[in-house]
């Protein structure tokens, strides 16, 4: 998701100094204009506004909190924006120990995989101070076809969980109609133009419409990141009869060895149960 967003904000006019945990994954960028630090703390150097994306929590507070991290050498007056899917709790913990030096933090998760994020038309949910997210608003534009202010700190991380909750809702409701058909001898290339063509088509049918009738599960999102996402949705108070069903269900589908795997490959873990 970083490496289309940053191409995004080059094409934007926007200079932009990149850090990767990993070393080798900061070529693409490199190539298409970015300068590259050495460590996070160096970041602040080179930019007013860093941007965050990584993929859970524990690899945020590792690039603040680490060695050499963000913490350290945090520099008044500037900003952090994080556009991860985390916990709100990690979030007003960063966000409260950055205020103490001076720096303001907005959550601002996004809603759309890697095709979005290199079209810039992802979905952004920001939290924090309200100055702050307007002051960002050019950047958001560039990465995104909306963005929304919802509240305090946390807000965006709590919309976007909401968000990836309605998301295994419709993978798994997709699976369960696909597998119900395919029983009573309706294949799935038939039952998802159905679904297309009806009144429940969207994004999520026709996006994964290929994958299920192809059984192709390269990951776009992987399995392991909504399991993530709807523990993190439990841990802050979801449920709902069917929230923790499918909370349980991709819990489990992560533990069959479904994990890096699309989301859409909770059909044939599905199906792997009712075999067995």
């Amino acid at each position: 998701m970083g490496t289309p967003m940053v191409k995004n904000l080059l094409k934007g006019g926007f200079e932009v100094t990149v850090y990767n945990r990993t070393a080798s994954r900061t070529l693409p960028l490199q190539e298409a204009g970015a300068a590259v630090a050495a460590h996070a703390g160096e970041l602040w150097s080179a930019a007013d506004t860093i941007i965050t994306m990584v993929s859970d929590d524990a690899a945020l507070r590792q690039i603040h909190q680490g060695e050499g991290g963000l913490l350290a050498g945090a520099v008044a007056g500037k900003v952090v924006i994080d556009m991860s899917t985390v916990s709100p709790d990690t979030s007003r913990e960063l966000a409260g120990e950055l205020l103490r030096k001076g720096v303001d933090y907005l959550d601002a998760p996004v809603a759309g995989s890697v095709k979005p994020a290199e079209l810039g038309q992802l979905v952004i949910m920001a939290g924090g101070k309200k100055g702050v997210y307007e002051a960002a608003l050019p950047v958001f534009e560039c990465l995104g076809k909306a963005s929304f202010f919802l509240g305090e700190q946390g807000a965006g991380n709590c919309a976007k969980l909401a968000i990836n909750l309605l998301l295994a809702f419709n993978m798994q409701g997709i699976a369960e109609a696909v597998l119900f058909a395919a029983e009573k001898g309706i294949g799935p290339n038939e039952m998802m133009a159905v679904i297309n063509e009806s009144a429940l088509s969207n994004g999520i049918t026709k996006g994964k419409t290929a994958n299920i009738v192809n059984r192709d599960f390269t990951a776009a999102f992987a399995l392991k990141h909504l399991a993530k996402d709807l523990r993190l949705a439990k841990q802050q108070g979801m449920h709902t009869p069917a929230g923790r069903s499918l909370q349980d269900s991709f819990q489990q589908a992560l533990a069959g060895g479904f994990g890096d795997q699309d989301i859409a490959a909770i059909l044939p873990f599905l199906e792997a149960g009712k075999k067995g």
